[in-house]
């Protein structure tokens, strides 16, 4: 039936996404959600939104949200942007900000999602290699580009860039746009948002899937300069009028609004991410340095993929890639307390 494809779309290489299993009993440490519930304020916010209205469209601009980000970051609202999840806002802004001669620049070893983005709108790359530390290197992206885009902390290394790194990078690429994608931002990192008034070219993105425990909601923003949120907002109105719907307005504000909540379990998946590595370590794997909500691991004398499906009889899942470099890594979600139990169990003696 292919006959009735547009030309292009049979050479796309589509994302795949972490599995989602069936089974209800399995501990799944393999897609980065948070082990703890959303705001109960936000939760409040939702069911209060259970009404009638649902039969009306949702405020296009998501004006109450807008509202709620650039009050907690100190910003205007017209430096933010709003999507269907943060996939959705990278998606339009490969679109309408990276189409250009030269080549976009982002990590080896990132969220995969940026090839296939530039598989979908033709954006020409180059993919720069990571430290032999899975480092990013500031200066590795002084070099011609039609933009730059790198996640900090980094996925799946979960290794965090200082901001002063990062203006070295926006200071060498002065007419390029850089975006900084900290979806893992609140777990360790100090967020680029402090910059984005002196720097022009400067775009964060952020969601609510990690640490307000979200994910299941579909919000993402970005924040930056007026022109380039308005070179999405063009995209987004050329494309989907009403991106977040009623519900996901409400309960995102309400989740930015309660900052007690989201300090207190962001600092319960901290802590339990360093005694993860701790115990890991015991175990003798390298874990590298994280400031995400997963670890990323290696077993000098055990294949990586072997392991995975040890843990998984066990009824642990963990994420196994096999990208050439992190072939013999597992990336590790940080879960309650029972849970990362679980895993450390599942791993047994080795």
């Amino acid at each position: 039936m292919s006959k009735f494809w547009s030309p292009f779309v049979k050479n796309l290489v589509p994302y795949v996404p972490g599995e989602q299993p069936k089974l209800a009993k399995l501990v799944k440490l393999n897609t980065n959600e948070n082990p703890y519930g959303p705001s109960p304020k936000a939760l409040a916010a939702m069911q209060g939104e259970l009404n009638d209205n649902l039969r009306l469209y949702p405020d296009p601009n998501g004006d109450l949200l807008k509202q709620a980000v650039a009050q907690y970051y100190g910003v205007q609202t017209a430096q933010v942007f709003l999507g269907n999840g943060s996939d959705e806002v990278l998606a339009h802004i490969f679109h309408g900000l990276f189409q250009h001669d030269q080549p976009l620049l982002f990590p080896d070893i990132s969220y995969s999602f940026y090839p296939v983005y530039c598989g979908l709108y033709g954006i020409a790359f180059d993919a720069v290699p990571l430290d032999e530390h899975f480092q990013i290197r500031a200066s590795d992206y002084a070099k011609p580009n039609g933009g730059i885009i790198f996640p900090n902390p980094n996925a799946p290394t979960g290794c965090v860039m200082a901001l002063a790194a990062v203006e070295q990078i926006l200071q060498a690429s002065p007419d390029s746009v850089v975006v900084v994608d900290e979806a893992y931002i609140d777990f360790g990192g100090e967020t680029a948002i402090s910059l984005v008034d002196r720097y022009p070219n400067l775009l964060v993105t952020q969601t609510l899937s990690k640490s307000r425990s979200l994910a299941g909601l579909r919000v993402g923003l970005a924040v930056g300069h007026p022109d380039l949120i308005e070179a999405l907002e063009r995209i987004k109105n050329s494309f989907n009028s009403y991106p977040l719907d009623r519900l996901a307005i409400v309960g995102a504000a309400a989740a930015f609004e309660d900052r007690e909540y989201f300090e207190k379990t962001c600092q319960l998946v901290i802590d339990s991410r360093e005694k993860v590595v701790g115990q890991l370590q015991a175990k003798g794997f390298e874990v590298l340095p994280s400031a995400a909500n997963f670890i990323f691991a290696r077993h000098p004398r055990h294949d990586a993929a072997a392991l995975a499906a040890k843990v998984r009889e066990q009824g642990v899942i963990v994420r196994h890639f096999k990208q050439e470099r992190i072939a013999q890594f597992l990336r590790i979600s940080i879960g309650t307390p029972e849970q990362n139990q679980a895993l450390i169990d599942a791993l047994g003696e080795l």
